[in-house]
């Protein structure tokens, strides 16, 4: 029995390569074997949101995916939001806003809501609650989150070439 698959993806821009055992899920593998640990690791049920990333754009459920169905994919974490010290619109709404109180459930909602936001620039406060349903925050009460990610939406609005 093979013990390790050779695993190739496109992570936040960049190609990777890393040797995995086939069990391992997409989480598993960012966390531990690419350190990028901005992907939490919350119920592994895919029930509390906290390990959402973006794979070709769509959000995922890190803890429910096979690394190795992930071959030649493109995946897009947390780490990736930022442009260098500049903060990602999104980021930035979601600190002037006091969204984020411990912070733990913060890098699924920001990546659920980059790609509700890819898809529907200016979505109604409905449409935002909707795509974050499956995000779990204990800490919040989800209104200042719902707020920083129609700030998010404005300023990334405001960014756009017109």
């Amino acid at each position: 029995m093979r013990r390790h698959s050779h695993l190739a993806l496109m992570v936040n821009g960049e190609t990777v390569e890393a040797s995995v055992a086939p069990y391992k899920t997409l989480l598993e593998v960012l966390r531990e074997d690419l350190g990028l640990t901005g992907t939490k690791h919350g119920c592994e049920l895919g029930e509390c949101g906290a390990c959402a990333v973006l794979v070709d754009g769509e959000p995922q459920l890190s803890c429910l995916v096979l690394a190795l169905e992930c071959e030649g994919r493109s995946i897009d974490t947390v780490e990736g939001l930022a442009r260098g010290a500049e903060l990602h619109p999104l980021q930035a709404a979601f600190a002037d806003l006091g969204a984020a109180q411990c912070g733990y459930c913060t890098p699924g909602i920001l990546m659920t809501a980059k790609a509700l936001l890819a898809h529907e620039p200016h979505p109604s406060r409905e449409r935002i609650r909707e795509a974050i349903s499956g995000n779990l925050c204990r800490c919040t009460g989800y209104q200042q989150i719902e707020e920083a990610i129609a700030e998010g939406a404005r300023r990334m609005s405001d960014e756009s070439p017109r």
